[in-house]
């Protein structure tokens, strides 16, 4: 971050300030279900506020057509809740550059706070428009990044705007990159990586970059089941990915070749279907029946994956080991989060996405030393990528 300015170095004063967000929060008959990403932000919107700034935040939330207005998809209920966390009103815009967006922001007086309707409503955005970026641009005097979990998207709001007034980073995106790169770059050891999720093939640049960085890593989930099958293993109905067996194979050997401890399940819990009340099996991985598929690690790797936890003095973990929203297959799940979070002598460090729900469920949030806002982000700048939303600051 160090050819990066950020906004402790502008001056904010009376000038209206367009920060890009992360508001794409999970939201329930109107009502924001978990706060996390917005109060990620607050740090950065509180320092703007004190400092009189006049404050435009804008956000995606989940993917709309990108043919207008929305009600779903709508940030309405994120700017409510970003005004009971701030304790003060804060204005809405009903549109993203039109005439209320445009009439909310030239209102704004020292201090004050909108959020704009959903930058996703306009096709535009994703596309990096430079006629979006422009109008955007208008709104504001200075471009302020603080979503980290959108940098690894050449969008209007991460990059374009970014190139078209003085731009700074947030305090959540400098404590992001500096938190993981940092990570990579200079490990307490030894450096344990928990990789789970279903698929080999969409963690295996990351599975290949940690093993250059880390002493142990421990793999979860439904991706197992091809590394199982790498080493001849039967895996029954579980999910499997036949054409990256010979790259799961290739992996094994690096682990071996680079003295990486490379822990794989030795029992997994299985069921005949994928459901809540399906018929419950704890078998070795040497066992599994062929019409039974695994849904979560099982017991005894639950134990060896916690003792390989308690000895790291650095934890970087992504991915849940099993299938943590049905009850029969939190356990693995459960066991991994408690094992981070009672290791207080690590740096732990949860890598965005269905981890954080995971340690979310489990009331574990508060033990762990980092909690990435950026799943997709994350990931790619733990596989040495450039973010465009980053890049775009410098």
């Amino acid at each position: 971050m160090a050819d990066i300015k950020t906004i402790d170095q502008a001056d904010v004063a009376g000038k209206r300030v367009v920060v890009r967000v992360d508001f794409n929060v999970p939201i329930k008959d109107g009502v924001v279900t978990d706060d996390t990403r917005i109060r990620a932000a607050l740090p950065t919107i509180k320092k703007l506020v004190g400092d009189g700034a006049r404050v435009i935040l804008m956000s995606h939330r989940g993917r709309p057509s990108g043919t207008g207005f929305e009600e779903e998809f709508s940030l309405r209920p994120a700017a409510l809740r970003l005004s009971e966390l701030l304790e003060r009103p804060v204005a809405f815009a009903t549109d993203t550059v039109g005439e209320d967006a445009q009439a909310k922001a030239a209102a704004l007086r020292d201090g004050d706070v909108v959020v704009l309707e959903n930058l996703r409503f306009d096709k535009r955005e994703k596309k990096n428009d430079p006629d979006f970026a422009r109008e955007l641009a208008a709104l504001g005097e200075i471009y302020v990044n603080d979503a980290f979990g959108t940098a690894h998207r050449a969008h209007a709001s991460t990059a374009g705007v970014a190139a078209l007034l003085p731009a700074y980073a947030g305090y959540l995106m400098q404590r992001e990159v500096g938190t993981l790169t940092g990570m990579l770059e200079d490990p307490k050891r030894p450096f344990v990586a928990i990789l789970g999720g279903s698929k080999v093939s969409d963690k295996i640049k990351v599975i290949d970059a940690l093993m250059d960085k880390c002493d142990t890593l421990i793999i979860g989930g439904g991706m197992c089941f091809t590394f199982l099958l790498a080493q001849g293993k039967a895996v029954g109905t579980s999910l499997k990915e036949e054409d990256w067996v010979e790259r799961a194979s290739e992996m094994l050997a690096k682990a071996q070749e680079k003295g990486v401890k490379l822990l794989l399940p030795v029992d997994v819990v299985a069921a005949d279907r994928f459901a809540e009340n399906a018929r419950v099996a704890t078998v070795s991985v040497d066992d599994i029946p062929a019409d039974m598929m695994g849904l979560d690690i099982g017991p005894e790797t639950a134990k060896l994956y916690a003792d390989a936890v308690a000895e790291a003095k650095t934890v970087f973990w992504n991915g849940p080991m099993g299938v943590f929203e049905m009850k029969p297959f939190e356990a693995g799940t459960k066991a991994v989060a408690e094992a981070v979070a009672a290791n207080a002598e690590a740096d732990t460090i949860i890598g965005g996405g269905d981890s954080v729900a995971a340690v979310n469920k489990f009331d574990l949030a508060d033990a762990m030393t980092f909690i990435s806002t950026g799943g997709g982000a994350s990931m790619e700048l733990v596989q040495g990528e450039a973010l465009p939303g980053v890049e775009a600051l410098k």
